[in-house]
């Protein structure tokens, strides 16, 4: 178990929480231990009393039903690993938390308005494989039994969806997503590099500064506080001018 414990907690920090959280909400549904209703999405829910503003996210929550719970979940930890740990766009934690909200907001909108959908984890799958694989074009991968080009897997996995029940209104949820994942490449990657413009969407300062606030880690000894990522060293009460002067001389 120790060993278990250890390779969770070594996998990265976003993915993991999201995974856990989705495995999490399809189990306790799907076992009758929650009930399904907070977990989908409608915009004249906002208004309701209490305001609805938390299917904002557990609209992403929910897989599909029976082996759904696993495929889906692994997927979405893969994809999400890949864009924390090896995607030049994501340097920061707070550009991924960033991508994820833009995403997800574009993705709860045009379904809103085109396909009345209220869960929207199969359209968050295909943004993710999408931006996932751009930095691998030219690059193979392998499709099930087949080895494709790495930047064609996000159609692949909507061609699938034809395969099932229902499956063309899955296919129409998961475009969503592809839209989506595409909008924020224009706006964050293309428009710059060809357009030579700015990022049209840069991570806004109050992720960042939330994401840097520092923290209150409990200790055997006490409170210790984690500074800022790139915060000042706390070595004292002097000004860092002062501490590198040198050592004190007394007058006199």
């Amino acid at each position: 178990m120790p060993g278990i414990a250890d390779a969770y907690w070594g996998t990265p920090p976003i993915a993991r929480t999201v995974a856990t959280a989705v495995f999490a909400s399809s189990v306790g549904v799907y076992t009758h231990m929650l009930s399904s209703a907070p977990f989908y999405f409608h915009w004249k829910l906002l208004w309701a009393f209490p305001p609805g503003i938390h299917r904002l996210v557990t609209s992403f929550l929910i897989t599909g039903p029976d082996m759904g719970v696993l495929f889906d979940t692994y997927f979405l930890f893969t994809y999400l690993s890949q864009l924390e740990k090896n995607n030049s766009k994501f340097t920061r934690k707070e550009d991924l938390v960033w991508y994820l909200m833009f995403v997800g907001a574009i993705i709860i909108t045009l379904n809103q308005i085109f396909t009345g959908a209220g869960g929207y984890l199969q359209a968050l799958l295909i943004a993710m494989c999408y931006t996932a694989n751009q930095d691998q074009r030219g690059q193979n991968t392998h499709f099930y039994v087949i080895t494709i080009p790495a930047q064609l897997m996000p159609y692949c996995l909507l061609l699938v969806q034809l395969l099932f029940p229902g499956g063309w209104y899955m296919v129409k949820i998961g475009l969503t997503g592809l839209v989506a994942a595409h909008l924020h490449d224009f706006l964050t990657r293309l428009y710059p590099e060809f357009g030579n413009g700015p990022n049209l969407i840069p991570t806004p300062w109050f992720i960042s500064w939330i994401m840097e606030t520092p923290r209150l880690n409990k200790t055997v000894y006490g409170s210790a506080t984690v500074p800022p990522r790139g915060g000042p060293p706390r070595g004292g009460p002097l000004p860092d001018s002062w501490r590198s002067a040198g050592p004190g001389r007394r007058l006199g």
